[in-house]
């Protein structure tokens, strides 16, 4: 089940850093330098959010599929709600263009979210156990 985990964590990794770089890019083009600050402090925030989510997801897949559901669930829960906070705390400043931070955020979730969502079907992995053991 680990093995299973790390592997759609790593390729969900590569496409949404792929994303990203794009995302700083297109940024840069468009609002130019507090664009690419913007878009830098949403794949930061990105990153952080989904990088407590894998820790935690995955020590509790150590410990069994069910725990793993509740934990996802759970930290999906409060980094929205810890999201919307940060957006809101960071939405009066004027280091960066908020529209690239929000923006870029928007697209690296989705992308993560996606990513993961194809990963996993892809993935054959078995529901029972083949030789009946728990």
């Amino acid at each position: 089940m680990m093995a299973a985990y790390s592997r759609v964590v790593r390729r969900s990794a590569a496409v949404t850093a792929v994303v990203a770089a794009v995302m700083v890019g297109i940024c840069a083009g468009v609002v130019g330098t507090k664009g690419v600050y913007g878009a830098l402090v949403g794949v930061g925030v990105v990153t952080v959010f989904f990088g407590i989510s894998v820790l935690a997801v995955g020590k509790a897949a150590k410990i069994s599929p069910q725990v793993m559901m509740v934990t996802a669930l759970a930290t999906y829960i409060v980094k929205i709600i810890a999201f919307m906070v940060v957006l809101i705390l960071l939405g009066r400043s004027t280091a960066f263009n908020g529209l690239s931070l929000g923006l870029t955020a928007l697209v690296l979730i989705l992308v993560w979210s996606g990513s993961q969502i194809v990963n996993t079907v892809k993935l054959k992995m078995l529901y029972v156990e083949p030789d009946g053991k728990a």
